[in-house]
């Protein structure tokens, strides 16, 4: 009998979207455009930090916003109201995008001379992660209330990103969150990760954060 030939399919997926994200990648480079990928847990604030920084960036960024959810078109609604030109992604159940998903998404979203597009990952902090999109930053938003573990619980979330933005934290009063702690879990997966400190709420540490952005956006643009 003849041995039963086993492939692994999940590799073999990941393989083949590892390839087609870095032809997006180089793609978007090339008409001058840089793809940041949000993710987080639903409810961390990902539509309420988009909408706080579209104030901060103070109209130094032409930018657009993809919003992908299982269902509903609710942030794609909010962030159009705001003046952010946004188009909703329906994943069909779906817990993630990949490099196609989002190829798709911004041709949908037929912004030109576009020098940021930001994906609005699903909520959800497994998926997502496991997914090159062929943004040229990764970005993860872990909120206060969430807990300050979340870097042990799920690493490849942290190893993955570029940035991690603490959000909420207008109410550290409250929540048993140690910051050193959740630095040392983050910066134990991933040394390189610039993390910021921000309360989308009020306004708190949001400027530095979008200055970072738009230096990030320009210089990948150049």
């Amino acid at each position: 009998m003849e041995d039963v030939k086993i492939i692994t399919v999940k590799e073999s997926l990941l393989a083949d979207n590892d390839r087609d994200a870095q032809t997006l990648r180089e793609t978007l480079r090339s008409r001058g455009t840089c793809l940041l990928n949000l993710m987080s847990a639903p409810g961390s604030g990902k539509t309420s930090t988009l909408l706080a920084l579209q104030q901060a960036f103070g109209g130094r960024l032409r930018w657009g916003v993809m919003e992908a959810d299982i269902d509903s078109a609710v942030d794609a609604q909010t962030m159009q109201a705001a003046g952010v030109p946004s188009v909703q992604l329906h994943t069909g159940g779906m817990c993630h995008l990949d490099a196609d998903m989002t190829r798709q998404g911004i041709a949908a979203l037929s912004l030109e001379n576009a020098e940021l597009i930001v994906l609005e990952n699903v909520g959800n902090l497994v998926c997502p992660a496991e997914f090159d999109t062929g943004a040229a930053i990764n970005m993860t938003i872990l909120s206060v209330p969430e807990g300050d573990d979340k870097p042990v619980k799920y690493p490849l979330m942290y190893e993955t990103c570029d940035i991690l933005v603490v959000n909420k934290i207008d109410t550290l009063p409250i929540f048993d969150f140690d910051k050193d702690r959740v630095e040392q879990y983050a910066r134990a997966r991933n040394p390189k990760i610039e993390i910021f400190y921000i309360s989308a709420k009020t306004g708190e540490g949001v400027q530095a954060l979008a200055d970072v952005l738009v230096q990030k956006v320009k210089e990948w643009n150049a």
